[in-house]
């Protein structure tokens, strides 16, 4: 007997704790959604600081945006992929020239790395690397010496997973949206 009251007692606290964590989602999730478009559109205009606004473009598995000068001309692509890192998911926005081929800037947006080496990709000197960073045919990531050629970064040193996931989801987000861009231009 002593056993089904136990087991009653844990079934409807478990019931209560999970109708509880339910609500607070529910109520929770449209504040972090607003929070995370209100961080996109601040890293749009810092990735691409010419920009006065912007348009989002339908790329599959890119959010892309296309940016636009005070004279509506367009200044190139703000660019948001992500994938892993060391530590989990590192999403990232790239400011990017009208014809793909350079980076103006990067803007980490969400990352799960460690504390003190992994988070060193949001610090300069490395986000520096990137501002005018030739991106054709892709960037490429060196260890151990400065860059010598203009698509090159150079790691950062305890940190070379986190450098290089930097660099593997900015090109795979440019291959993804050169290919969606010269499909959308025949």
């Amino acid at each position: 007997m002593k056993v089904y009251k136990i087991i009653t007692t844990l079934s409807v606290i478990g019931l209560m704790s999970g109708g509880i964590l339910s609500q607070l989602s529910n109520w929770a999730s449209p504040l972090i959604e607003a929070n995370r478009k209100a961080e996109t559109e601040r890293a749009i205009f810092l990735v691409q600081p010419g920009g006065k606004s912007y348009e989002m473009i339908n790329v599959p598995g890119v959010e892309l945006f296309k940016v636009f000068d005070e004279n509506i001309a367009s200044i190139g692509y703000a660019m948001v992929y992500n994938g892993n890192g060391y530590g989990g998911n590192i999403r990232i926005m790239a400011g990017i020239s009208d014809d793909l081929k350079e980076v103006r800037a990067i803007e980490v947006l969400e990352l799960a790395e460690t504390p003190g080496l992994g988070t060193k990709i949001t610090e300069e000197p490395f986000t520096t690397q990137f501002k005018g960073l030739t991106a054709y045919p892709s960037i490429e990531l060196i260890k151990g010496a400065p860059p010598l050629k203009p698509n090159e970064v150079q790691s950062i040193t305890g940190a070379t997973i986190s450098a290089k996931a930097v660099v593997d989801i900015i090109n795979n987000g440019l291959r993804i949206v050169r290919n969606s861009v010269s499909e959308g231009s025949q």
